[in-house]
């Protein structure tokens, strides 16, 4: 059970975003609600939520690590603590899938892929993936033009207690792993609060590989892997009023690493080095105009610097730098005309531009002005719940010299329900259609040698009915409860760009593409809490996914799965939480996977299964929390890799100590 405090009326309940900025102010009074779990159950379309219990009894480490137990989710990691990780969602691709944070969505204008390794599991309070449209409309419309968004929420803040409250954690590790974090937040009057926090994280990443060769095999260490990243933050948030919140982010992330690159026979000699740097600053203002209408505002500047050098690069050192900024506002207007009915308007405009070290890494210095204007209608009567949406999408594209690539306009509808089908039972149906499209990335449009200015954009179409039933009562003392879901979907990408060799040397991107996605998710969640202090959890997700090229009947490549997409991957979990020591006990897989679209013989890469355990323990000491925390990760020592030729560690083992006060 979840207590929401909130200055809207009980008529706006449910239609809430639970950003930072909205849930950390003076509260006038206090309704106890079921809102979060509720928001699982009855969603129209396929809701997955995580929150900060939950890191703990599933021996989550990272945010990617928590994605593995949400089905339908495609992970591509680079390799170790320092590699590139993006999520893909029911086979759409990185770029289809947005990220949210804390109520503002994150951009790339230059690749359109949001590497979830910048963020850090320690200062994230929930995660929710929402696939198609939620039932929360009162958000950006950018928030809304895409066919999946992830959303993470970071820990919430104080709101009347005027105790400073520090958090100092300390992380060691295998492979040279060592990383401190800490957060400082207090309530400084009843109506203002701040918060900061820093994490810093170094590893060498020089973990062991067998490296086969035909016959030949033999034990091989990564080198040149070492990390060094760095990010702070800053949040505020402001009450002026009884009836408005503000809320201020300021974000600093570093990443100055070494790139290993994939392996190769050999050889395992780089002088590849890349250096990340990302600084962005967002505010947010959320008011009650009158009893039935509520203004929200954002606006955002982002500012992004890729720094790549290869000092062995023949002839001299190999520069590719990138610089990119947008400029970012959006407002919605939520009119609540009774319990039943609520609408929403929201306007997003953006502005980006991107410029590189030379001609030969981005051709034009390019920019785009960006129009998003979305029209929600939401019904909800009792057992039923209905949503529509229409979304307005206008891209004008140029740049500073050169062709620059098409303007794009369309209109993208969405509709989706949610029916209970028993009264007295929690046990819903829910069927939803979404239609969205993908406006090329700047790279595919302008990169040397390889974009394109000709491209249209990917139009997909997503369908999907499921089920969620929830039995059983938890209390503070004891209880049983179960829930599961089941999903069935179909997905199409329609003019999906792809890469096409010009000639040996000249690549180039065309819309020639077409994929077809079947699939089923199902998620199981029980927890049992007997009398004495004890509790048992336990999880499982499963997904099957086929992913089908249609691009051309006559080709041999037709009706193949497309490029990592695995067709099984299940994800499961055990823990056992006494007053002694903490146990958990988690897993996941998935089967083999092609490289590429053509599935060349030999290039296949293998399923895995990886298997982690993890013990903790909280002392209480006054006021003071201390935790101990030991994990151990692919238990089992079991080689492999989620991009080819880029292995992933084996066994490995880290201990976290945090203190709270």
């Amino acid at each position: 059970m979840v207590c929401i405090g909130t200055w809207l009326p009980a008529a706006a309940q449910g239609f809430r975003n639970d950003t930072i900025a909205d849930r950390t102010h003076r509260l006038q009074g206090v309704t106890v609600t079921e809102e979060r779990r509720q928001k699982t159950v009855r969603s129209t379309t396929p809701y997955h939520l995580m929150e900060r219990g939950d890191f703990e009894r599933l021996g989550v480490t990272d945010v990617a690590d928590a994605l593995h137990r949400i089905p339908g989710i495609t992970l591509r990691d680079y390799g170790g603590a320092g590699g590139m990780k993006t999520v893909s969602v029911r086979g759409f691709g990185a770029r289809h899938t947005g990220v949210c944070y804390d109520g503002v969505m994150l951009s790339n204008c230059q690749s359109g892929e949001i590497d979830i390794s910048r963020y850090s599991i320690d200062n994230v309070g929930a995660l929710a993936l929402t696939i198609g449209d939620h039932e929360d409309i009162f958000i950006p419309a950018r928030q809304a033009s895409t066919p999946a968004t992830l959303s993470i929420e970071t820990m919430r803040m104080p709101s009347e207690d005027p105790r400073a409250h520090l958090t100092a954690q300390m992380k060691v590790g295998s492979f040279g792993l060592a990383s401190p974090f800490v957060r400082y937040e207090q309530s400084v009057t009843r109506n203002l609060a701040i918060a900061a926090e820093a994490e810093y994280t170094y590893a060498e990443n020089d973990y062991p590989f067998t490296l086969r060769n035909v016959t030949l095999v033999t034990k091989e260490r990564r080198t040149h892997s070492r990390m060094n990243e760095g990010h702070g933050e800053l949040n505020m948030s402001w009450r002026p009023t009884a009836t408005t919140t503000v809320g201020a982010k300021a974000y600093y992330y570093d990443n100055d690493r070494q790139l290993p690159g994939m392996v190769r026979l050999y050889t395992n000699l780089s002088g590849e080095n890349l250096r990340e740097r990302n600084a962005f600053g967002q505010l947010t203002v959320r008011t009650q105009l009158t009893g039935k209408w509520l203004l929200r505002g954002i606006a955002k500047y982002n500012w992004a610097e890729s720094v790549y050098k290869d000092e062995l690069y023949a002839g001299g050192v190999n520069d590719a730098s990138y610089w990119q900024r947008e400029a970012y506002t959006s407002a919605a207007l939520l009119y609540v005309a009774d319990e039943r009915w609520a609408m929403d308007y929201s306007a997003d405009y953006a502005f980006n531009n991107l410029n590189g070290s030379s001609w030969r890494t981005v051709v034009g210095r390019p920019y785009r002005h960006t129009l998003l204007q979305s029209a929600t209608v939401r019904y909800r009567d009792g057992r039923l719940t209905m949503l529509g949406r229409l979304l307005y999408s206008l891209y004008l594209n140029d740049t500073k010299e050169g062709p620059s690539a098409r303007n794009m306009r369309r209109l993208s509808p969405s509709v989706s329900l949610s029916y209970r089908l028993l009264p007295e039972r929690e046990l819903y149906v829910r069927a939803s259609y979404k239609n969205i499209f993908r406006s090329p990335t700047f790279n595919e449009s302008y990169y040397y040698h390889y974009g394109s200015t000709d491209l249209a954009p990917e139009v997909t179409d997503q369908v999907n009915v499921g089920m969620t039933m929830e039995e059983g009562r938890m209390t503070k003392d004891e209880g049983l409860s179960v829930r599961v879901t089941l999903d069935g979907y179909y997905n199409r990408v329609r003019d999906m760009i792809v890469s096409v060799p010009y000639n040996m040397f000249v690549w180039s991107c065309v819309n020639v593409g077409k994929v077809r996605i079947l699939g089923a998710d199902a998620t199981m969640n029980l927890r049992w809490r007997p009398r004495g202090g004890h509790e048992v959890m336990v999880t499982g997700n499963y997904s099957y996914q086929r992913a089908q090229n249609r691009t051309n009947p006559e080709s041999p490549n037709y009706n193949k799965q497309i490029a990592y997409m695995p067709e099984h991957s299940w994800g499961a979990g055990v823990n056992y939480e006494n007053p002694w020591v903490n146990v958990s006990i988690n897993g996941h897989g998935v089967t083999a996977r092609w490289p590429n679209n053509d599935h060349y013989e030999g290039t296949m890469i293998k399923g895995y299964k990886e298997i982690g355990l993890t013990a903790y323990r909280s002392f209480a000491w006054g006021n003071h929390q201390i935790e101990g925390r030991v994990d151990v990760k692919n238990l089992l020592n079991e080689q492999y890799e989620l991009v080819g030729h880029y292995p992933m560690p084996g066994r490995s083992w880290m201990v976290t100590v945090r203190y709270g006060m």
